[in-house]
């Protein structure tokens, strides 16, 4: 099955060729049909399956373009609600439909005038009851769709999402979709839908299956040491770490940055304008790791993210469906990596129950194992990497001094250690680049620089450990001040160090 049979206009099909789409995915061949017959519809799937397209596609096909708001989507947060716009626009442009994006924390004034010009509104539930009541805006819209209709719920959205739809008129198409459907959730659907169908997953299917799951024991106060050395080991291309607290997220990013790693990060107390910067450069690539609490785990679109680590497990089976399904998506494979202690294997078993899921254990790897690896990924660009007359030259100028081996040793190294992997790379470097670089090889005296720096150009030479740390066979053994203490994967369980207390959840 292609998007061609489904026979959209030819502005939304070109819409569907430049956004790269052949072939629908479940939800959205199961749902489309139904949509386009005008059934109101509940779909149940988890993250990262292709909702928006499965309501926004048929939405704008049936949509006139005339003025006025056509179509309301109803978003749990900010995050949500700029990545669910960004895609409707997307699909929509080419007929020529407006959007506008509605969420707190930004000028009432400059969302109205937008409101005002807009074909499709996406918005947050409180702002969007404070329009309404207010009377400042006034919106007659043929479709209403509320997306992550469980999370309205966990957020405590319910009473401002049922005063919404006593200012929306009776008749209309509405769709509700959900990643779960609790009883509350099917008592509102009861309310504001009409007859409606299903689209539903079953349980087995509540992860995505291209996404492999694993987790690591080991005792709180090693968090962090595991988490380096697990992403030294599995390079990500772009990872999001999710913690439980806000002032988690703040530790854990100012003590990564420390180590030089590129990190942006996340939480409810952050304003609107650094919220929207942070997610911008994840999004952009100018920084790789995203470190965040819950708040980000509905509303990240990135489909590059490769990895998820869970600091600390989740509270509750939910959240981690929703944590997890940030990676594997548009078709890619992901990883999600669960750090736990010895007394949480039984929450382990319990999400494993309740989402049914596999989560295979595994060991921290150990030092030598992580240089191996990184000297793997290194061989294999050397061997990719395309011959240039830079890097030619590079290499007779050196050889005045060295022989081809040492040559071969210190620029390996030093690009290792010191040039970023994404755009400075050495078939890319400028002719002063190279002199610097020549430069450098000259006068390195080489030595044990404790496996070299973390990879992907990060620049960071220094051991994460401190001293004295020995290598415990996989066992994240080593702890930051130095003592030596085999933890035996976990064993000897200590209270975390980064602050018990209030559970504040992002």
């Amino acid at each position: 099955m292609t998007f061609q049979d489904f026979n959209f206009k030819d502005t939304l099909n070109q819409a569907i060729t430049d956004a790269g789409f052949t072939e629908p995915s479940p939800v959205q061949a199961d749902a489309i049909p139904l949509i386009l017959e005008g059934h109101d519809l509940i779909g149940q799937a988890q993250t990262g399956t292709g909702k928006t397209a499965a309501f926004g596609l048929p939405v704008i096909q049936q949509m006139s373009g005339n003025n006025g708001v056509e179509a309301l989507v109803i978003v749990p947060t900010r995050e949500l609600a700029m990545q669910v716009s960004d895609e409707l626009f997307r699909f929509g442009k080419t007929a020529g439909l407006k959007t506008a994006t509605v969420y707190g924390g930004t000028p009432y004034n400059k969302q109205i005038d937008r409101i005002n010009q807009a074909n499709i509104i996406v918005a947050t539930p409180g702002r969007l009851q404070d329009l309404l009541k207010s009377k400042r805006i006034q919106i007659n819209p043929k479709f209403v769709i509320l997306d992550e209709a469980d999370e309205m719920l966990d957020m405590g959205f319910l009473e401002e999402i049922k005063n919404i739809f006593t200012f929306l008129p009776t008749e209309r198409q509405t769709l509700m979709f959900s990643a779960t459907m609790p009883k509350q959730i099917k008592i509102l659907a009861e309310q504001i839908l009409d007859n409606p169908k299903s689209v539903t997953i079953t349980k087995k299917d509540r992860t995505n299956t291209d996404i492999s799951q694993i987790f690591y024991v080991v005792a709180d106060y090693e968090r962090d040491d595991a988490l380096l050395r697990l992403i030294d080991f599995k390079n990500p291309n772009k990872c999001i770490i999710f913690c439980r607290m806000k002032k988690e997220v703040d530790r854990l990013s100012s003590y990564m940055t420390a180590q030089g790693f590129k990190v942006a990060s996340l939480h409810g107390d952050m304003e609107q304008k650094q919220r929207e910067h942070t997610i911008r450069s994840f999004k952009q690539g100018l920084v790789d790791i995203f470190i965040a609490t819950d708040v980000a785990a509905r509303g990240l679109d990135v489909n590059d993210v490769s990895h998820v680590f869970n600091y600390h497990i989740p509270f509750d089976s939910e959240s981690y469906v929703h944590r997890i399904g940030r990676t594997g998506r548009a078709g890619n494979k992901g990883e999600a990596i669960t750090l736990v202690s010895p007394n949480e294997l039984r929450t382990i078993k319990r999400i494993e129950k309740d989402v049914g899921a596999v989560m295979v254990s595994d060991v921290i790897p150990t030092r030598k194992e992580v240089q191996v690896r990184k000297d793997s990924d290194l061989l294999n660009k050397v061997v990719s990497t395309e011959i240039t007359a830079a890097g030619i030259d590079m290499v007779k100028t050196l050889q005045h001094d060295m022989d081809i081996v040492a040559i071969a040793h210190m620029l390996a190294t030093i690009v290792q250690q010191e040039v970023d992997v994404k755009g400075k790379d050495i078939i890319g470097l400028g002719t002063e680049e190279v002199k610097a670089l020549i430069e450098r090889a000259k006068n390195f005296k080489g030595g044990d620089r404790n496996g070299g720096g973390r990879g992907r150009g990060r620049n960071r030479s220094r051991s994460r450990s401190g001293g004295g740390n020995r290598d415990r066979g996989g066992r994240s053994g080593e702890r930051r001040g130095g003592g030596n203490r085999d933890s035996r994967n976990g064993g000897g369980n200590r209270s975390s160090r980064n602050g018990g207390g209030n559970r504040d959840r992002g």
